[in-house]
């Protein structure tokens, strides 16, 4: 039961009924908490969080300041926010991993997706790892969870490290989820997942309850989450619904926020307008207390001075209000537009080829090496200039082995000497070509091979310091990133890396290999408002439906 009733009571923000319970929102510690109301009484949530503050060893800026909220361990919770605003650091802070101030009181037990195996034991079937996994995980209940999941049995005999991307999450899923009454806690689970895995995924989730889910991708939060989770950029906030109603709301409310901050500049200039005139009057009027004409001002005698005094002192009296006027606006105007999401538009140069078709392909087909099947078997394409062509199919089918092959065959290529594109472990017939001199920008899925600090990547890929730090920070990454190294950001800012660097080159065709996994839900929306404004060519690699649905001018399924 809450202690500060009085105070809950005087700063409730909004009311809404959920699951049939009546609850409401209260500001409270500089955030938004949630409680529900039985029969008069106000029952916390079964996860408090009272003053958490966090920060890593050494670094310039704060995680966490004094964050308070309560959520209940019976809700789907979406958690959104920036990248590099600590969602992931959050749930390590839940499992205990890190030292903190403040408090995190519950009595829940939690478990955490993706489950991190060995190098050692990589090697191993996966039914010898369950308790790697899950100590005390029953093989039947895993089993009944992968047929949920649509995964055969026969996953669990093969050795972990020949599974796909698909199969390992499938399989930790139902590892996660055969505990009893666990909390659980779900770091972006699409990610590298095709489209029909992230439907079984997304119904599969939608069929359970009890946890947080950490993801970018808002079809998925749409269909599987009844409450979010956000951090703002100086707030957090909790409320009942989908990632759309939230989204919605927040639409409404930074509109009203930026009405309300319009509303007050205007009253604080009409104020010091005013307040500026009467203060002018008041020091003329003081100016004449002493000395006079008396020819030119016969009605004036000593004792005048005393009524010019006091019409004075009424006048700076009526400046003194005005001022504190003045600062009531002020401060009424503070924080209205602390959490607006304001994106600077993006910008991308694209060349202009002197051939309409740049990359083309006859009856190709592709295999590697020592493999039973080809990868690519009798392909007939053809990409033409402005057109935004997405690569579609299930995980395998060969889409980032026809970039590979695309990159090897252009003459001028601009993607990063770190990957390695092997020119002798495959067989190729049939007809692919890429125009001659057409220059080719990529954004490699991969991002391991980022290492050391922004400077020496700028030198490395020939580009202007200043100008490539000034779209990271359009891209909304903080300063203080700037002097760490490359490998201790954080996966969402090392994609935002890649596509900063893609965005700042020059070229005729932009490759983009899975650009949107671990990008944030904002820098997404910012990403599709540059394509469509800019029109670039583009081949894409990406299972973000929503991303497709407004980007692309021609799906080729594989």
């Amino acid at each position: 039961m809450l202690p500060e009733m009085d105070y809950v009571a005087h700063n409730i923000t909004s009311f809404f009924v959920a699951h049939g319970q009546p609850l409401f929102l209260y500001t409270g510690f500089g955030s938004l908490c949630i409680c529900r109301i039985q029969e008069g009484v106000c029952d916390m949530a079964q996860i408090q969080v009272t003053d958490l503050t966090f920060s890593y060893e050494g670094s310039y800026d704060t995680i966490f300041d004094k964050v308070s909220f309560l959520i209940d361990t019976d809700w789907k919770l979406g958690f959104i926010g920036r990248n590099g605003k600590g969602k992931t650091t959050f749930l390590n802070l839940l499992l205990g991993r890190y030292e903190y101030s403040g408090g995190i009181h519950t009595s829940a037990v939690f478990d955490y997706f993706p489950y991190q195996i060995p190098d050692g034991l990589a090697a191993e079937c996966g039914a010898e790892l369950l308790d790697q996994m899950k100590q005390g995980c029953e093989l039947w209940r895993v089993l009944c969870e992968m047929d949920a999941l649509e995964l055969d049995a026969e996953v669990l005999y093969r050795p972990f490290d020949t599974l796909s991307q698909g199969e390992r999450t499938k399989l930790m899923l139902a590892v996660l989820f055969s505990g009893e009454n666990d909390f659980l806690l779900i770091d972006e689970p699409t990610n590298h997942l095709d489209q029909n895995a992230r439907e079984t995924v997304k119904r599969y989730l939608n069929s359970k309850k009890g946890y947080i889910l950490v993801s970018h991708d808002r079809d998925l939060l749409d269909a599987c989450i009844d409450h979010v989770l956000v951090l703002n950029r100086q707030t957090i906030e909790v409320q009942s619904g989908s990632f759309s109603s939230w989204w919605e709301n927040k639409t409404r409310k930074d509109a009203f926020s930026l009405a309300e901050n319009e509303k007050h500049k205007k009253e604080i200039g009409k104020l010091k307008k005013a307040s500026g005139r009467v203060r002018q009057w008041a020091d003329q009027n003081e100016r004449t207390k002493i000395g006079f004409d008396p020819v030119e001002e016969h009605d004036r005698f000593l004792g005048t001075r005393s009524y010019i005094g006091a019409k004075t002192k009424k006048m700076q009296s009526r400046v003194k209000q005005m001022e504190e006027r003045i600062t009531r606006e002020i401060e009424e105007k503070e924080g209205l537009l602390q959490d607006i999401e304001n994106p600077v538009d993006l910008k991308l140069f694209s060349l202009k080829h002197h051939k309409e078709v740049l990359v083309s392909a006859k009856d190709y087909s592709l295999a590697y090496r020592g493999a039973r099947l080809p990868v690519l078997q009798e392909l007939n394409m053809e990409l033409r200039q402005g057109e935004r062509v997405f690569l579609n199919g299930r995980n395998g089918c060969g889409k980032s082995s026809l970039i590979r092959a695309i990159l090897r065959k252009a003459s001028d290529s601009a993607w990063p000497e770190d990957f390695a594109v092997e020119k002798d472990v495959c067989d190729e017939s049939g007809l692919l070509t890429v125009a001659s001199g057409v220059t080719i920008s990529y954004v490699n899925q991969d991002t391991s091979f980022l290492k050391g600090g922004i400077r020496e990547f700028c030198v490395c890929r020939g580009l202007q310091e200043s100008l490539f730090c000034a779209v990271l920070r359009q891209l909304d990454m903080e300063r203080a990133q700037f002097a760490k190294n490359m490998e201790d950001f954080s996966e969402g800012q090392k994609k935002k890396v890649l596509i900063a660097a893609s965005l700042l080159t020059l070229a005729h065709l932009y490759i983009w290999d899975e650009p949107l996994n671990y990008i944030d839900v904002f820098s997404r929306m910012q990403i599709e408002k540059m394509i469509l404004s800019c029109q670039p060519t583009m081949l894409i690699v990406d299972h973000d439906v929503r991303f497709r649905e407004k980007i692309a001018t021609r799906v080729m399924s594989l």
